[in-house]
Parts: C-alpha cells; sequence; structure tokens
C-alpha cells in the first residue's frame, strides 16, 4: 500500500478552494477597468456590459427569503478535510473509484479543488420536500459543527431541520437547502457535461426556476417522466393516484448528432425508418469497489 502523507491544518491541501476570490480574479482578467482600489466599480462594470446589465426594479426569475444567504453559504470556504478510510475499502491499491461520505454540502465543497471543471456527469436524489424528509439527526466532528451552527443548520450538537407542510417555510426551507448545493454541483461540472435531478411534483416549479437561475436557461435539456408506481395509491390527501416522478436534466447535449442506428432493425421494410430494437436489453449486475473517505 502505498504510503499516505500526513498533513496538517496548515497544509494547503487540508483547505478547499476559496471560490469568491477565484471569482474576484476572474473578474478582473475580463474587466481591469471595474476595479478601483481592489474594489469593483459595479457603475464602469454596468457600463462595460451594456446593455447586458439588468436594473430593472422588477425582473422575472426566483426570487425568496434566504436567497442572498443561500449564495453566500455556497462560497463559504470549508473547514473540513477528507480523511481516507483503508479499512472500510475495497482494492485500495487498484481502483480508480471513490466513494465520500459526509454532509453533502461540506464535501461538495472540499471537492472543488480537485475536481471544478472535471466532473462529466452528476446525479442526485435530493429530498422531494413531503414535510417529513427534513430530518437529519446526525452528529458531527467539531470543525464542521462549528460551520454548521454559524450557518444555523444545528441546535444542541445535532443537525435538525424540520419542514412541515403546515410551516410558512415550506418552499423556502427546501430552497435554502437545495440552492448552494446545486451552485456548488454547476462548478464541478465540465462545460459539456451534464446533471439529472430527480423530484415529484411538490417542489418540481422551483427546481426548475432555481436550476433556470444557476445553470440558464438555455442548459435545460428536458423534463423525463418515469412510472414509479403500478399500484394505486389511496395514501395522497387529494385523493389523485400519482403513478410517476421527474428527472430533470441540464447541460449541452444528452448525445452526439449522430444516432446509433445499430440496435434497431426494419423487419417490415418500413420507409419510416428504423423502428423496432434488434435484440433485447439485459441487465448486469455491477461489482463495485473503491477508496471510502469521510469527511471531517
Amino acid at each position: 500500500m502505498p504510503e499516505i502523507k500526513k498533513l496538517d491544518l496548515n497544509d494547503s491541501e487540508t483547505k478547499s478552494a476559496d471560490l469568491v476570490a477565484e471569482n474576484v480574479d476572474a473578474l478582473r482578467t475580463l474587466f481591469p477597468d471595474a476595479f478601483k482600489e481592489g474594489k469593483v466599480d459595479f457603475e464602469v462594470l454596468k457600463q462595460l456590459l451594456g446593455g447586458v446589465a439588468d436594473e430593472r426594479d422588477e425582473k422575472y426569475g426566483l426570487n425568496w427569503h434566504g436567497k442572498r444567504k443561500a449564495r453566500q453559504i455556497a462560497l463559504t470556504p470549508s473547514t473540513g478535510t477528507l480523511l481516507p478510510c483503508p479499512e472500510e475499502s475495497v482494492e485500495w491499491d487498484t481502483t480508480q473509484n471513490l466513494m465520500i461520505e459526509g454532509d453533502n454540502l461540506e464535501v461538495l465543497k472540499l471537492l472543488q479543488k480537485s475536481y471544478a471543471g472535471k466532473v462529466k456527469l452528476i446525479y442526485i436524489d435530493p429530498p422531494y420536500n413531503s414535510g417529513g424528509d427534513f430530518v437529519y439527526p446526525d452528529d458531527f466532528s467539531d470543525n464542521i459543527l462549528n460551520y454548521l451552527e454559524l450557518t444555523g443548520q444545528v441546535a444542541d450538537g445535532k443537525k435538525l431541520t424540520t419542514n412541515t407542510e403546515a410551516s410558512g417555510r415550506f418552499h423556502t426551507d427546501w430552497l435554502n437547502m437545495m440552492y448552494p448545493r446545486l451552485k456548488l454541483a454547476k462548478s464541478l461540472l465540465k462545460k459539456d457535461g451534464l446533471i439529472f435531478i430527480s423530484i415529484d411534483d411538490g417542489e418540481l416549479p422551483a427546481l426548475r426556476l432555481a436550476m433556470d437561475d444557476i445553470f440558464g436557461e438555455e442548459s435545460f435539456l428536458a423534463t423525463f417522466i418515469w412510472k414509479s408506481r403500478q399500484n394505486k395509491d389511496n395514501r395522497t390527501v387529494t385523493g389523485a393516484s400519482i403513478d410517476h416522478e421527474y428527472i430533470v436534466a441540464y447541460g449541452n447535449k444528452i448525445r452526439g448528432s449522430q444516432r446509433n442506428v445499430a440496435q434497431y432493425s426494419n423487419p417490415d421494410g418500413d420507409p419510416r425508418g428504423d423502428w423496432s430494437s434488434a435484440t433485447p436489453w439485459s441487465g448486469h449486475s455491477l461489482g463495485v469497489a473503491g477508496i471510502s473517505c469521510r469527511s471531517a
């Protein structure tokens, strides 16, 4: 087994990326005229952007109480680090996989330095905000606990956030949880990367608007509908039996310009072209090997 370098808290490798500093450097490179004494002169910046800058008081888009703080949370550096867990790993010396266990917001921040702009595909299955899945009674080590306390995500040493349908902040709480995570996920994607998000009817409209806000409307690809149950559901308050959920896709494009028709046939010579699958799909069980880590 290769020797693992021991790091202390002063090593740069233990620090997450400073996203604010990176954004400022990128802005300074593009618009040096907009900086005066190290600060951004927004009046000059608006002049440089011309008609692109929107100065209207009323604007189309998604807004809610806490949006500004949610954006700031995404930019706040993490105080945690990743600790390898060889005893929980499989094929430590040869695997090319990595499994990380920890608070997803912290982990997304810790991944920025090594994986920003390098991820081809992200799939997430967030809480659907049904009123009963917003409680996370998790314990954390001190350094992450301090961060969570500062951002109001814990009480008495435990992360305990409830969000019932009776709450006036029902959608607000969900958006405050999702927005910084989606912002960080976007910065991990390659320019031609894709992100798929599972959701149900409850937050589909809010998710679409939040994704448009972060990724841009032009990056919306599709909302896939999939049948999630076969039998009637009698548990709904409205009496309607909902048998489907959604997967929202954003990115550049899902497939290349040329369609692969090798798997199709046209036995009856239909002039409209290939239409039936030549061979049935067969699923295979995949063994997963990987290095295990925990955020701390």
